[in-house]
């Protein structure tokens, strides 16, 4: 009977553990956007680096990527930013838990996924001028951008936490081909 409490025990340490990410990435997200929403005008430019490569800036986002919703009605915003999102995440939580065939390393990567949207929702929910972007790097006309749309640490941590996910759903060993095998 000890070893299986011992391994109920493993067996949810294992599933928490990542959310230590999830926690990072809001902490950092929301300390960051409170200082620049803080202490810093929005619009202009505040801080260029790496020659023009990056920039920091202050400006606010009623929408979602590149500005997608911004002339919607603030009801359907409301629909579309925050009750899908939230039934987004829970459906994401849900699997995670119910499901045995995730990799530790694809657990961390849904954990920071998790992170950056509760990061975004926690704008939306509670910043009624929109969410605080402050991210802007040069693309140099890649993809017919001569920047990329401004964007934050909720943001960025999505996007990577989506393709470490996909990567590792194909190319690691316990990915998609693994979990079919063991069915």
């Amino acid at each position: 009977m000890v070893n299986g409490n011992n391994s109920g025990t493993r067996r949810s340490t294992l599933l928490l553990l990542p959310f230590i990410l999830t926690a990072v990435i809001i902490i950092s997200d929301q300390a960051v956007k409170f200082y620049i929403a803080s202490t810093w005008p929005e619009g202009p430019v505040l801080d260029v680096f790496g020659n023009d490569f990056l920039w920091i800036l202050h400006v606010r986002n009623k929408a979602i990527a590149f500005s997608i919703g911004e002339g919607l009605p603030d009801m359907v915003k409301k629909i579309l930013f925050i009750i899908l999102p939230v039934a987004a995440l829970a459906l994401i939580l849900r699997f995670y838990f119910k499901t045995n065939d995730f990799t530790l390393f694809q657990r961390w990567a849904i954990a920071g996924v998790i992170g950056g949207g509760m990061g975004n929702l926690i704008d939306r929910m509670f910043r009624p001028a929109g969410v605080v972007d402050f991210i802007s790097v040069k693309l140099y006309g890649f993809l017919g951008f001569e920047r990329w749309p401004t964007f934050n640490i909720a943001d960025a941590a999505v996007v990577v936490c989506v393709f470490l996910f996909i990567f590792a759903l194909f190319f690691t060993p316990g990915g998609a081909a693994s979990a079919k095998e063991r069915r």
